[in-house]
């Protein structure tokens, strides 16, 4: 049996039968990273004593307690913008090249209660901003699908270790679209819950308005079981929501009859590749025959998206980052003076595109702009969110394509950032308005490439999404599918 290949929830069930242990579902994995990731390059850092180690405690667990969390004795994948103590955490820049944390995140101390095994620490775009994995200090990441084509981003790594077994599930971040576009490229299932919902705590900030820790699964089942897991309130994160969490799991059991699902116009376009398109399309009359009310519906303000998108978030990436001087941890450069220090050790440290989002971020900032620009978008910003609490009055979860076309060619749009910064234009929205959303495949075009399905719900009622999207999954094979490797 290729243990690698099990769900989540496939593999709690089978530990607690006793048909494996927790070392030989994690030795299978690294097994599975050493036939592929030469070919991926989905992890930056592995952990395989520490795993082993946590492998053999967990198996001590399964043996005496009976009622065990269902990340007993599961590898996971973690996304290295996560702070993770004693492992090394660089959010894939050299500026952080040699960092080590003294503490964990919030999540991680979770995962660590619950007894999951931490496999390594996958790449990502360099401080989480991109679409394509390919920003990485280190080296870009390729999709298990065809290592021609980008596994999205920024949570490329985590997305392309779990399309290719190399884990059982993931954690990713998502600020505009960073775990549902990467989820869409590879073929799996990625969350990003409602902002609040889960612990930012310990998160290397990129937009703290719109960051978001999320689980990346094979399948939905595992996703409600990850997100259970990892969701809460936490008072080291002044923004976490102080609410119950519900037992995501119960609500897959629910059927969608009822249900009403809008479909916004601004979402199907000119522009958007015709499979992608089709399959969306294909997916909705499916939800449609299994009992769910489908109408129309328009979210005016769409077409702004983007633009305050890019002002919010790099404004607010030019305050983040400017902790990261050379003085305190981190690449420090040899210089004359302060200053100098200060400005060698960012210019050697920050990649093009985190230093083109830094001046960005500065100049909408600055004296004069403000009004025009920042000012401006977070007015904006209020009309979306505005938009969506007004279609949700008539309908109970927004089903939209996840990403205007498929996974595009390694390179074939890093010379043409406003290109690549459209590969968000249909997730971007819901990171602005604080929404919950998930992507899961509903096909695949002619080359064999995964076209993702976006399924968006009222704050906190990631349960409907789950319901829905459990609905559509158990309807279809897309994800029973592999890639190739």
């Amino acid at each position: 049996m290729n243990l690698h290949a099990l769900t989540l929830h496939e593999a709690a069930e089978k530990l607690r039968k006793q048909e494996f242990s927790s070392r030989e579902l994690t030795e299978s994995v690294f097994r599975r990273i050493a036939q592929t990731d030469d070919k991926i390059h989905a992890y930056l850092t592995l952990c395989r004593d520490a795993a082993l180690n946590q492998a053999r405690e967990a198996d001590q667990r399964l043996r005496q307690e009976n009622n065990s969390p269902a990340l007993l004795g599961i590898p996971i994948a973690i996304k290295d913008n996560f702070l993770t103590c004693d492992i090394q955490t660089t959010c894939a820049s050299k500026i952080l090249g040699r960092f080590i944390p003294p503490y964990d995140a919030t999540t991680i101390k979770k995962l660590r209660a619950d007894g999951a095994v931490f496999i390594g620490k996958t790449n990502l775009d360099e401080f989480a901003m991109g679409s394509s994995a390919e920003n990485s200090a280190f080296f870009p990441t390729r999709n298990p699908w065809n290592i021609e084509r980008v596994p999205g981003g920024s949570s490329g790594g985590s997305a392309a270790a779990l399309a290719a077994d190399q884990c059982l599930v993931a954690l990713g971040t998502d600020t505009g679209g960073s775990i549902r576009q990467p989820a869409a490229c590879c073929g799996v299932v990625g969350l990003k819950p409602t902002y609040g919902r889960v612990s930012r705590y310990g998160i290397i900030a990129f937009a703290s308005s719109m960051d978001q820790v999320g689980p990346m699964t094979k399948d939905v089942e595992d996703c409600a079981l990850l997100l259970e897991a990892v969701a809460g309130y936490d008072s080291a994160d002044s923004t976490s929501v102080n609410r119950p969490v519900p037992h995501y799991t119960d609500a897959l059991r629910d059927n969608i009859k009822g249900l009403r699902l809008g479909i916004p116009k601004e979402y199907f376009v000119s522009g958007m590749q015709p499979e992608v398109d089709r399959a969306v399309r294909d997916a909705v009359r499916l939800l449609e025959a299994n009992g769910a009310g489908i109408k129309e519906i328009t979210l005016p303000h769409t077409e702004y998206a983007i633009a305050v998108y890019y002002i919010v978030a790099t404004a607010e990436a030019s305050s983040n980052l400017s902790r990261y001087d050379g003085m305190r941890y981190g690449h420090r450069a040899p210089a004359g003076d302060l200053i100098d220090t200060y400005m060698r050790s960012r210019e050697e440290g920050f990649g093009p595109e985190v230093k083109r989002r830094i001046m960005l971020g500065t100049y909408v900032l600055s004296a004069g702009y403000y009004d025009a620009y920042y000012l401006k978008a977070q007015r904006a910003r209020r009309l979306i969110k505005k938009d969506f609490d007004d279609a949700f009055q008539g309908c109970d979860a927004i089903v939209t394509p996840t990403a205007p076309t498929t996974a595009f060619k390694i390179g074939e749009k890093t010379q043409d950032p406003l290109q690549m910064y459209l590969s968000d234009v249909y997730t971007i929205s819901v990171n602005l308005a604080g929404l919950p959303a998930l992507s899961l495949p509903c096909g695949f075009d002619a080359t064999g490439l995964p076209i993702g399905l976006q399924i968006i719900g009222r704050p906190f009622d990631e349960a409907t999404i789950l319901r829905v999207a459990y609905a559509y999954e158990q309807s279809t094979p897309w994800h029973k599918e592999k890639p190739g490797l």
